[in-house]
């Protein structure tokens, strides 16, 4: 793995930048063979915060975790932690699909010891949909969408962009300011 550490009010010491490296490289052990994806790092402080996100784009599988923490060493262990849940998750959902279509290969190595600890966790983990809502979509612009999503107190707004007629997601920030997602045409 390659990896790109960046530092945001922080300076990336090379101590840090070597935990980094060590904690995450222990995720390679999940797999056959040690995937070749570049490793996003970005390291902050914000308020006597620290917060790491790291970001592993890989063929079929993209792998993220934000963590605020007082210590940036625990953060940084508690991010790693999210990956391997991620990993285990996914690992799981490809074997059973490959065990269904009777595929002697499995894509992740084999952790018998590790899925045993985790039978519980892993099942704690599934995705439950609770309850789906119908709705149409008004033209507008984004504007109008962050003022309907504050009346709503909802984090997030969906609405169709008057202008390009696409798609769009307003959001709250973590920071209180407004976010848009649009895509790419």
């Amino acid at each position: 793995m390659k990896y790109n550490i960046r530092g945001e009010n922080i300076q990336v010491t090379k101590a840090i930048e070597e935990y980094v490296e060590k904690k995450i490289s222990k995720l390679e052990r999940y797999f056959d063979t040690p995937p070749s994806s570049d490793v996003h790092v970005n390291l902050s402080v914000y308020n006597d915060e620290q917060r790491i996100e790291v970001t592993i784009p890989m063929t079929d599988l993209l792998l993220r975790a934000e963590v605020q923490h007082v210590d940036l060493y625990a953060a940084i262990d508690l991010a790693v932690d999210k990956l391997e849940r991620q990993i285990r998750k996914y690992k799981t959902k490809v074997n059973r699909k490959f065990r269904q279509k009777g595929a002697p290969k499995h894509i992740f190595a084999e952790m018998e010891n590790e899925a045993q600890n985790n039978n519980q966790q892993d099942e704690s983990d599934d995705i439950e949909i609770v309850r789906t809502k119908n709705f149409d979509l008004k033209p507008m612009d984004s504007e109008e969408a962050v003022l309907q999503m504050d009346m709503l107190g909802h984090a997030f707004y969906v609405f169709n962009d008057a202008d390009s007629g696409n798609t769009n997601v307003v959001y709250r920030r973590k920071d209180g300011r407004y976010g848009l997602i649009e895509p790419n045409s």
